[in-house]
């Protein structure tokens, strides 16, 4: 036990040597002010906060941010799980070696090719000739970097603004974005969250072995954007365990979204529709290495049923906004008994 806590202890000095020399001066100004103007705390008082949340609570900015540690009390905050914490997990229990099966989408869609329910095609093999048919076929297509995170490189491109598709595969080689795929067809209902992107799922899970278990449940939506993801504008608010929403959603700026504001769709009392068969789902492709049991999985619902974007072995971390929810107990305790550390 002593030997478990002192290297706790070391993992969490590590982390808070690295953010002093890493520190976003920029980035703190700004939450410390947004977060002084709805409390009594000045922000020079809530800046030093957050720097000392980062060495005792293995917090980033944003994580403090997120789900609001200025609102908390010390024995409040030991129970939210942040990205520092669940990258440790990440590195501890998914296997370097198989790794790149998720890493890599150009990989991922071959592995998972079964579950994926879209076409795609890989720029680094594929003719002049095959792109354009491919991109013509489907009309408007998603090109994406193979190796990127947080939505970094994700594009949608429409076959009639292609002119020379020569000069375009050119252009897809240099900017690295090997990967085109098909624009997922979704359901109604989640089309019409915010028509322009795929609005997805974040189902986190891990399997130890036996059993899947669902870690936190999540819903993703655009806001006015191609894509979905948190760190583009985008908002989510998390599931209950069928898959309503029940509170308000939130973007990366902590603004709170109870309807939305393209779709003017209320966003609490949102049912996801075969939430069902999106459970029967992730417990299937959970399994399929399970050398890698710590999976963030990105769901999109087509028309018939549930399909997988992509699985992030390094998944982010989502859990409900005190001030949005009334809750004030994070999902660390529920992370500590399904996965044991």
């Amino acid at each position: 036990m002593a030997a478990r806590r002192s290297l706790g202890l070391r993992r969490r000095i590590d982390y808070f040597l690295w953010r002093a020399r890493n520190v976003d001066w920029a980035n703190l100004s700004r939450i410390s002010r947004k977060l002084s103007a709805t409390t009594w705390k000045p922000a020079w008082l809530i800046a030093g906060d957050m720097i000392w949340s980062a060495a005792a609570h293995e917090t980033g900015f944003t994580d403090y941010q997120d789900w609001d540690f200025h609102l908390l009390k010390h024995r409040e905050r030991k129970t939210y799980m942040t990205h520092p914490k669940s990258n440790h997990i990440a590195q501890l229990v998914n296997q370097k070696a198989y790794r790149h099966n998720f890493a890599d989408k150009s990989e991922f869609v071959q592995v998972f090719a079964k579950y994926v329910g879209r076409e795609t095609l890989d720029v680094r093999t594929a003719s002049v000739a095959e792109l354009q048919r491919f991109v013509e076929h489907h009309e408007s297509v998603m090109i994406k970097v193979i190796d990127s995170d947080g939505g970094q490189g994700i594009e949608r491109r429409n076959a009639a603004a292609i002119d020379d598709y020569e000069t375009f595969r050119d252009e897809l080689l240099a900017n690295r974005q090997f990967l085109v795929e098909q624009v997922i067809p979704q359901h109604p209902e989640m089309a019409a969250l915010n028509p322009s992107s795929v609005n997805s799922l974040r189902i986190v899970t891990y399997f130890d072995g036996t059993d899947v278990h669902v870690l936190a449940r999540v819903l993703k939506m655009g806001n006015d954007d191609v894509i979905d993801n948190f760190a583009h504008g985008g908002m989510y608010t998390m599931l209950d365990e069928n898959g309503r929403a029940v509170h308000a959603a939130f973007d990366v700026a902590g603004d709170a979204y109870e309807i939305h504001p393209v779709s003017g769709i209320r966003i609490p009392g949102f049912q996801v529709p075969l939430y069902d068969q999106v459970l029967e789902l992730v417990d299937e492709v959970a399994r399929v290495i399970p050398q890698i049991p710590y999976v963030g999985w990105d769901v999109a619902i087509s028309p018939d049923r549930p399909v997988v974007i992509e699985g992030n072995y390094n998944t982010g971390v989502f859990q409900a906004k005190p001030s949005l929810t009334g809750t004030k107990t994070g999902l660390l305790p529920l992370y500590r008994e399904v996965i044991g550390f």
